[in-house]
């Protein structure tokens, strides 16, 4: 019969049982919002300024961030009142491959859970910005991608005279273009762009419209500055499609050229590409490697990881932000809904940035 090797006895562990008395009179009667931290105090001050209980994620009408919504928002009386504007715009009519995005905007509106806190950036922004859910861009034509554009650029021309922060979800990327010739139609802002392709293509099939060619289009009608434009994440077979971007002088990163330069690298990079200038900053989901982002319509192997996203985005801090989009979001294509969660959590930080914009109208400290 084998005998079990004999295990050397060790004495039981104890705790500090004067720090454990301490621990006990310091939070064992404490309510869960009550802090001690002055930064922590004050955040969730701002979250529970109702009380302790908050509202259950999954209750009511589903909104962009759980954020509080105005029926009929696009209207300027309505958005002179707040800081940031969350906007929906369901269209995706300039797709070239696989259709679907116009259901981007309810998959994001969908995900019960993001924030309050932004632990790096150290912010609760619902709780320092005048932020709604507002709802979406009316456009008259579901068969009209020139019309839908044209309903977009009008829409955006009467934000931008506002003076508020829009954050839009789309959509195909064919919508920023239309963005940006309303919301920039004063002044040519720089952006920085995540995304797998360059998305400066010329015409096809007839149209200028699609979604591989908005910001050519942008740098064409005079509203984005291509010497403060930078791409960042691309890749795949479309390079040589990509002529303008580099003709135009805009600043191009490939997605293995962000491993090999590093994070900080790259975010010093966009810093100094846009400058202090108004700035707009465009997302695509197809950034990401679609074993992370599935659900959209153009995949590409070997993109960013979502950590990889965060950390450019949170690098971003200070930028004069006066705009942004989360776009290509197609939910039907990923069944696990990680997509739409990832495509919030960049919606959130994009809000989290619009706090330290100097385009934002509320004194944040």
């Amino acid at each position: 019969m084998m005998m079990s090797a004999s295990i050397p006895w060790e004495p039981a562990l104890t705790i500090d049982q004067d720090f454990l008395e301490d621990l006990r009179k310091r939070f064992g009667s404490a309510a869960g919002g009550e802090m001690e931290d002055p930064h922590f105090r004050a955040v969730a001050a701002s979250v529970f300024k109702d009380g302790d209980s908050r509202k259950w994620p999954f209750a009511d009408p589903a909104t962009f961030l759980d954020a509080r919504f105005i029926e009929n928002g696009l209207r300027p009386e309505v958005l002179e009142a707040l800081d940031v504007a969350l906007i929906g715009v369901p269209m995706d009519l300039g797709v070239t491959n696989r259709a679907g995005a116009r259901l981007g905007p309810r998959a994001v509106r969908a995900i019960e859970r993001i924030g309050p806190y932004e632990h790096v950036l150290r912010v609760a922004p619902m709780g320092g910005l005048r932020v709604a859910d507002v709802g979406d861009v009316p456009m008259r034509s579901r068969f009209g991608l020139a019309e839908c554009h044209a309903d977009i650029e009008a829409c955006y021309r009467m934000i931008a005279a506002t003076g508020v922060i829009p954050l839009s979800v789309g959509g195909d990327h064919s919508i920023s273009g239309a963005i940006l010739k309303g919301l920039a139609a004063s002044q040519p802002v720089g952006m920085i762009h995540i995304d797998a392709h360059c998305d400066t293509a010329g015409p096809y099939e007839g149209s200028k419209f699609h979604h591989g060619a908005p910001f050519r289009e942008a740098v064409l009608a005079g509203v984005l500055d291509p010497k403060r434009t930078i791409q960042i994440g691309i890749r795949g077979g479309g390079e040589y499609l990509w002529e303008f971007s580099f003709a135009s002088g805009m600043t191009v990163i490939h997605a293995e050229e962000v491993a090999e330069m590093g994070l900080k690298a790259v975010i010093a990079k966009a810093l100094e590409v846009v400058g202090a200038g108004p700035t707009y900053l465009s997302f695509d989901v197809d950034s990401l490697d679609p074993a992370f982002a599935p659900g959209t319509g153009t995949p590409e192997v070997g993109g960013l990881q979502p950590r990889e996203a965060l950390t450019l985005l949170r690098g971003f801090k200070g930028i004069n932000l006066i705009g942004g989009d989360v776009v290509e979001i197609a939910p039907q294509y990923d069944n696990t809904t990680n997509t739409a969660q990832i495509a919030a959590q960049v919606l959130f930080e994009l809000l989290c940035l619009a706090m330290f914009s100097p385009a934002v109208r509320t004194n944040v400290t």
